[in-house]
């Protein structure tokens, strides 16, 4: 039973996708006249229109500034940015405007489950698998969903009795979800990252820090980012409700830590002075890199935040295993690694990649996303053998590199064809040494050569794999 009443309201949903047909469909099932538009009018779009209009449902293709007259609330889906002409026409006729996220929690039920949530520009998907892992390992009911790829709206709606969901959101959700409030919730790392949707980074982390708004248990940060503390800090709680914060050293009172290579809990102990509580071994993270253990410890303070056994942690972890093309080994050849993180597609994830091997071949480029390597080349400029760069803003990496690591060899491809990816890796092992490792993590979007990240991360595995079989 959901808890909210729309019959006869004319809702606009902006977007069809992954969110916005689901929302339409359950504002169908809710008893409000539903228009979608949508500003592209393409194959795609029309075969996913056709099922709506068959609800009843009207969907206006190739328009998507138009406000349609009588609207009474609009429903938007993530990419949408807050400049649109769609949502200027609303706030100019006092229509309110909601994210798929902020509909999916206005329609919870009376026996709704908890929110336990994550946000941060890198490592919220595998932070919220490895906390689902963990609540399973508890014997809770649950599922990691949002941002995830699983539409909140959808579960909400759902007949499955949840325990508490795992909750993936990202700043775009954020942005259009006020009336959201977590069980307990973290910012993992804050990094420029969308600035173009968000118009600057004082905006960015504003929409972040939403996710702290209401906590009634927890707040988690991370003690090496000071901009995730203060948003806890800025943050409109529930009385009692905590900051917790994870660290890769040894963990003060009220936090979560290493010590000695066991991650261990400060914070939810009786004697949070004088006692810490083991929860794993950092050998039970895959991969042990170190952003991996500090994802690892996000989703433990998350879980202990709602009562979870140390023991559950421990097997939580031990179960998980992270999604293609996140820190992925995918052969050693002649003594060399090679590591597909084709996942790293801006400078603050490829730094937390290279930071986690000794000495690396790095292959890098792409769509640079008005991103600046000065700075990410600077602090890794130690652990580099080489680097060989591809795709459209190069350039931009090798001017970086010149500057800051001219004793670096690097390997210039200018190429831009989906096949530059074998030659990349024929020259990296060229550069390699045994012991090495030939890192792909390009610090750029991939669209310039590849349909997403993961086509180039299956390029890359390919060529791997056909230069082991030229090794045999």
């Amino acid at each position: 039973m959901t808890g909210l009443d729309l019959a006869g309201q004319h809702v606009t949903v902006a977007g069809l996708g992954v969110s916005g047909v689901p929302a339409a469909r359950a504002l169908a099932g809710l008893g409000a006249v539903v228009t979608v538009v949508n500003g592209s009018d393409g194959e795609r779009e029309r075969a996913q229109a056709a099922p709506l209009e068959e609800l009843g449902i009207t969907v206006r293709l190739g328009d998507g500034d138009t406000l349609p007259e009588g609207t009474d609330l609009v429903v938007t889906t993530p990419g949408w940015k807050p400049a649109s002409p769609l949502f200027q026409a609303a706030e100019a006729a006092g229509v309110p405007v909601w994210g798929d996220v902020e509909l999916a929690w206005r329609m919870r039920g009376p026996e709704s489950p908890p929110w336990l949530a994550v946000t941060g520009t890198n490592g919220k998907t595998t932070t919220v698998r490895m906390l689902a892992a963990i609540l399973e390992a508890e014997g809770l009911r649950t599922a990691a969903v949002g941002n995830i790829g699983v539409p909140l709206v959808d579960v909400v709606l759902s007949d499955e009795p949840y325990d508490v969901l795992a909750v993936e959101l990202s700043s775009y959700q954020l942005h259009w979800a006020p009336s959201v409030r977590a069980h307990s919730a973290a910012v993992l790392n804050l990094a420029p990252d969308h600035l173009d949707w968000h118009g600057s980074m004082e905006a960015y982390a504003a929409d972040k820090g939403r996710i702290y708004e209401g906590n009634t248990v927890a707040c988690v940060y991370n003690v090496a980012d000071q901009v995730t503390e203060d948003l806890v800090r800025e943050a409109d709680v529930e009385e009692g409700c905590r900051a917790i914060g994870f660290t890769l050293g040894t963990p003060g009172p009220s936090q979560l830590g290493v010590v000695e290579g066991i991650l261990v809990d400060r914070a939810f102990v009786e004697n949070r002075q004088k006692q810490a509580q083991e929860l794993a071994e950092v050998s039970d993270v895959t991969p042990a890199a170190p952003h991996n253990i500090a994802n690892a410890l996000a989703a433990a303070a998350l879980a202990r935040a709602f009562g979870v056994r140390p023991q559950s942690v421990r097997d939580g972890l031990r179960a998980f295993h992270p999604d293609a093309h996140r820190i992925e080994h995918v052969a050693d050849v002649a003594g060399v690694a090679y590591v597909d993180d084709s996942k790293a597609t801006n400078t603050h994830a490829t730094e937390a990649s290279l930071a986690a091997y000794e000495h690396i071949v790095w292959i890098a480029g792409g769509l640079a996303k008005g991103a600046t390597f000065d700075e990410l080349v600077q602090k890794s400029a130690g652990r580099l053998r080489g680097a060989v760069l591809v795709g459209a803003d190069r350039a931009l990496i090798r001017e970086a590199l010149a500057r800051h690591a001219p004793d670096v060899p690097v390997v210039d491809l200018d190429r831009t064809d989906t096949g530059a990816m074998s030659k990349a890796v024929r020259e990296a092992a060229r550069l390699a040494r045994p012991g090495d490792t030939v890192l792909l993590a390009p610090a750029c979007a991939s669209m310039d050569m590849y349909l997403n990240y993961t086509k180039r991360g299956e390029a890359f595995a390919d060529a791997v794999r056909t230069l082991a079989a030229q090794e045999q």
